[in-house]
């Protein structure tokens, strides 16, 4: 089987151009690698269309988000306690219609919460079934990559070489050449 050849790098000049549009500074070793090795290949490929710089296969409705700071997981696991036990419950409204306005507000903000907590980040490799491996761009996670487990265990999850000594998130250069896969936890999934 013959697979597409990687893009070609990035120029200095368009990768500025990308930070200044997207409003950040990309990690340097991502930046690096968009420079002198390519715009895409092991990750999804940064490239200028008719609606400006943007990562392929990632949602461009999260460009709002990207230059806030990518939360560590742990900074929302209480809030995210506290959205479960606020979902509506049929029993407590007076018809399935209140339910039903109710199931669609806390619905909408679900998705915005969820939203949030890749805020500052791309995907740099999407696996299937809901799987990603993500790559932290803005605040002090910047540069680490991440695993989007939600699909099945409601957690992002650092990847990392040693699970067992704290799970110091991999950087992206000690990421590529790598699968995702070898970097979660033992026993995940």
């Amino acid at each position: 089987m013959n697979l597409p050849a990687a893009p070609p790098p990035l120029t200095e000049a368009q990768t500025a151009e990308a930070e200044a549009e997207l409003r950040v500074a990309l990690p340097p070793a991502y930046r690096r690698y968009l420079t002198e090795v390519s715009a895409g290949g092991a990750v999804s490929r940064l490239a200028k269309t008719e609606r400006g710089w943007w990562w392929a296969g990632n949602d461009e409705g999260h460009r709002g988000l990207l230059s806030v700071p990518f939360p560590h997981p742990d900074s929302y696991a209480e809030a995210d306690v506290g959205f479960d036990r606020r979902e509506p419950r049929a029993e407590d409204h007076p018809d399935a219609a209140a339910f039903s306005r109710a199931m669609a507000v806390w619905n909408a903000e679900c998705d915005a919460f969820e939203d949030r907590k890749t805020a500052g980040s791309v995907v740099a490799q999407e696996h299937g079934c809901g799987f990603a491996t993500l790559l932290a761009i803005t605040g002090p996670l910047a540069g680490t990559m991440w695993w989007d487990g939600r699909a099945t265990c409601d957690l992002i999850l650092p990847l990392s070489l040693d699970h067992t000594g704290g799970a110091r998130p991999v950087t992206f250069a000690e990421w590529l050449g790598r699968s995702s896969w070898d970097l979660l936890p033992p026993g995940w999934g």
